[in-house]
């Protein structure tokens, strides 16, 4: 079966557009499936980030302070 798609209208910066339709002829794909993967790469990102967050939520939280002075300790700054 086929994979449905949702058609949305999004509005580019014309250098941008012009680099996306280049990099579309050059790779031969589509510039929706260029846009897809994109987007799908850094929504990745955000889900991992967002998973180490739920990780470490359980951490206590350190003051500027206290991190200032663990950092002066280490020889860091």
């Amino acid at each position: 079966m086929a994979t449905l798609s949702k058609r949305s209208t999004i509005y580019l910066d014309p250098t941008l557009h012009h680099a996306l339709r280049l990099k579309a002829l050059e790779t031969s794909c589509s510039m929706s499936k260029i846009i897809n993967e994109a987007l799908r790469e850094a929504l990745a990102e955000d889900a991992k980030d967002l998973a180490v967050f739920d990780e470490r939520s359980d951490e206590p939280l350190v003051s500027y302070e206290q991190m200032v002075k663990r950092l002066k300790q280490d020889g860091r700054i």
